[in-house]
Order: C-alpha cells, then sequence, then structure tokens
C-alpha cells in the first residue's frame, strides 16, 4: 500500500533533499545512493517525487527503500510538472531546510551539503542559496538559448541568478510555503524571495552530462513558456509591498 503524505517516520530530519522525476528509471537509483552518500552524517532524508512516469521509476525507487532507510517516494496521481513536483515534495517534507536538484543526474549532489552550510552560515534573512553551472555538459543550441534567457530574465526582475534555471538551490521551507504558487515557479526562486524581503545567494556547482534518459523540454517550448511566467512575475513583483518586517509590540 503506498504511504500517505502525511505519514510520518519516527524521526524528524534537519534537510530534506526533494528530487522530482518523470520517465527516469534509468537516473533515479544511482542518484538516490549519490544522495545518501553525499548526507552521510547529517540528520537528512530524500523524498522523490515521481510526477506520474510512464516507466519503471516508481517501482525501481520504492524497492530502493529497504537500502536507504533515509528515502522516501510520493508518487502522483496524474503527470503535472515538475513545478508542481517539487511543490509536493515541500510540502510532503519534514525538515526545515530543503535541497532541491534535477531528476536527471546531470546535478551533482556533492555539492548539496555546501549549499545547505552557506545557507546555515548567513543570516536568517538569507532564504536561498543557488547553484550556479559551471562548465555546462549540454549542447551549444541549449546554451545559447539559457545565456539569452538568463539575461534577459535578469536584466527585468534584477533577482542578480546568473543560472536560475539550476536545480540545485537549498532554501529554507517555511519562506518556500509563502511563495505565490504557479506552474514554472522554480525557474524564478530567486526573484519571488527578494520579493518576499528575503536575500538569496549563489555558489558555483558542477554540471554533468545526462546518462540516460531524454529531456522533457525543447529551447521553443522553454521559450513560449517562459514569456508569459516573466510577465506574470514582473506583475507580481509591481503589486509587492514590504513593511520591512513585523514587530509584536
Amino acid at each position: 500500500m503506498a504511504r500517505s503524505v502525511a505519514s510520518k517516520p519516527p524521526a524528524k530530519p534537519d534537510i530534506s533533499v526533494v528530487v522530482p522525476v518523470f520517465d527516469e528509471e534509468g537516473a533515479a537509483p544511482a542518484l538516490a545512493r549519490e544522495i545518501a552518500a553525499a548526507f552521510k552524517g547529517r540528520n537528512f532524508e530524500i523524498v522523490f517525487v515521481d510526477d506520474a512516469s510512464r516507466d519503471g521509476t516508481r517501482a525501481a525507487l520504492k524497492a530502493l527503500t529497504a537500502e536507504i532507510p533515509q528515502l522516501r517516494v510520493l508518487a502522483h496521481r496524474r503527470n503535472s510538472g515538475q513545478s508542481r513536483a517539487i511543490r509536493s515534495g515541500v510540502l510532503g517534507a519534514r525538515g526545515e531546510v530543503i535541497v532541491t536538484l534535477d531528476g536527471d543526474g546531470q546535478n551533482d549532489p556533492a555539492d548539496g551539503p555546501a549549499l545547505v552550510d552557506a545557507l546555515m552560515a548567513g543570516p536568517p534573512e538569507l532564504a536561498l542559496v543557488g547553484g550556479e553551472r559551471v562548465k555546462r555538459q549540454d549542447s551549444a543550441a541549449k546554451k545559447v538559448a539559457s545565456r539569452i534567457g538568463n539575461g534577459v530574465r535578469k536584466r527585468l526582475l534584477k533577482d542578480t541568478a546568473n543560472d536560475t534555471g539550476c536545480g540545485l538551490k537549498a532554501f529554507r521551507r517555511e519562506a518556500f510555503l509563502r511563495l505565490p504558487y504557479f506552474d514554472h515557479i522554480h525557474r524564478y526562486l530567486p526573484a519571488l524571495m527578494q520579493r518576499e524581503g528575503y536575500q538569496t545567494a549563489f555558489r558555483p556547482v558542477n554540471h554533468r552530462h545526462r546518462q540516460t534518459g531524454a529531456s522533457k523540454y525543447t529551447n521553443l517550448g522553454r521559450l513560449w513558456a517562459s514569456l508569459s511566467d516573466l510577465q506574470g512575475v514582473i506583475w507580481l513583483q509591481s503589486r509587492a509591498r514590504n513593511p520591512g518586517g513585523v514587530d509584536e509590540v
């Protein structure tokens, strides 16, 4: 029987590593093992969210729970996209600090603990530390499209992020749940965190070749979605009013 999101193992973790996956049977098990190795010695859980995969992703991860006791597997009944899978994972997570990374294995889990350490070493207002991919292992066309998209977004939103598309991020769960939800929100987390009055920071991270599976996005599809999303975030920024903090008197 599938475990409900509401059911909780006895020990509460400090860190929840949330990984959205869709048709990643080839990458997901090895990635789960890498995450467990990277966070060994810390109080953590791993939350994979299967976005209604059509292959054996869910079964492969479920079989791995006996090997990795920190692993939990949540499953969407219908395919709902990466942002919804991340949100489902954060809602189901029990840690106060969330680490996200893509399920295709291109993000290096070994970089995750350093992002957590940078987040925890910062002031309470620091809510997100994002990765910036160096030496990206993507096609030339994808890198050019990403460079243009990041440049336009950064100029219009002034979010200071050079690589908001990097899936590897560490952030405070409470801060994330304050943000307005919409599809593709995961690409605008720095701007939305700043809109709420939080600080953000960025650190260089490794990037790897995809070993299995195929990308779920095309350059044209990503561009089309980003145009309407960008307009929406600009509108949200224009309607924001920040009180600068709240004091009980």
